[in-house]
């Protein structure tokens, strides 16, 4: 059987923060943040509102708008950096709290990359026979791990939430993947509790975000032009065959240099950037869903997703819309 997207779902918190807001503690600006970053606004997670209620809200989203019976939803794959909880794992929160009593539950933990993981090992479980009904959820609460006192970081991070449900089908619309990491790069951003050494390089043990902007910068607008390359030839297409790109929404920077070194127009790329901020495993479901309800995403365009981010990581896919 093949691996077919049947729904989407999506949530993000109520609280919107605008650029002005970082005015008051840090030396920064509206228009800095905006010509630097692209983010005009994001959103922060209450505090007593977590990663998981995040991904029930975005499930129970793509359940009502497709009229999307989840009871019988064979695995679970959650993609976060913000579990709740190191264990149990959301997955077994999520399989308890949507009263999914039969699926199997995987957590995920490849930061932006992570939804594209999901996408990948959720086309290769039904491609076995051994799945049918797999939910996929990208979520996080980056806001609870933001260093507030970093002001080229935490102008960044926001909350949000992103799923889908990948069915077995006699005909798919998840093309052929790539999915990889290059763990030299680890120590240029990383999430710690414990004062140990990634790649021989002390690190701050003080579950907040620590990003080497500059570093990351350089190896996604390098390495992931590869990538987007590699995934259109691995899938037999040309560029002018992606109707669009729709890459993890860290920096608009990163994404119209990526646009330029490959030669696709940035105007046919997605982003969620400018609403909802840097929200790691969600930004690429939340960028999709929002351009599927505004009509953009028509059936039959193609889609090339991709998500690189802390590990390093990356992972990509072309998926022909169908919903």
């Amino acid at each position: 059987m093949e691996a077919k997207i049947t729904a989407i779902g999506t949530y993000a918190p109520e609280k919107v923060i605008d650029n002005h807001y970082f005015e008051s503690f840090i030396e920064t600006s509206d228009e800095w943040i905006r010509s630097r970053t692209g983010i005009i606004e994001r959103r922060f997670s209450a505090e007593d509102e977590y990663t998981s209620d995040l991904s029930v809200a975005a499930v129970r989203d793509l359940a009502k708008r497709y009229n999307k019976d989840i009871s019988d939803v064979d695995f679970i794959l959650v993609a976060t950096v913000t579990h709740d909880q190191i264990m149990p794992s959301m997955g077994t929160q999520l399989q308890y709290r949507l009263n999914i009593p039969n699926a199997a539950a995987l957590d995920i933990s490849a930061a932006c990359a992570g939804f594209g993981y999901g996408i990948t090992l959720a086309r290769s479980l039904i491609h076995s026979g051994m799945y049918r009904k797999i939910l996929v959820i990208g979520a996080e609460t980056l806001t609870k791990v933001t260093d507030f006192k970093d002001r080229t970081s935490c102008i960044l991070f926001g909350d949000g939430a992103g799923a889908i449900l990948i069915e077995a089908a006699e005909n798919g619309n998840i093309g052929e993947c790539i999915a990889g990491a290059e763990g030299s790069g680890g120590q240029d951003l990383y999430l710690s509790t414990q004062a140990t050494q990634v790649n021989g390089t002390p690190i701050k043990a003080n579950n907040k975000i620590v990003q080497n902007g500059r570093a990351v910068f350089r190896w996604a607008v390098t390495r992931m032009s590869e990538i987007f390359e590699a995934i259109v030839e691995k899938n037999g297409l040309r560029k002018e065959d992606i109707d669009w790109f729709i890459p993890h929404s860290a920096n608009m920077r990163i994404i119209e240099a990526i646009c330029q070194r490959v030669g696709f127009p940035v105007e046919k790329s997605l982003e969620s950037l400018s609403r909802y901020g840097n929200t790691s495993s969600a930004s690429i479901p939340l960028a999709l869903d929002e351009a599927v309800r505004a009509g953009k995403v028509k059936k039959g365009d193609k889609l090339l997703l991709l998500g690189f981010g802390g590990g390093l990581t990356y992972a990509g896919t072309v998926i022909e819309w169908g919903i």
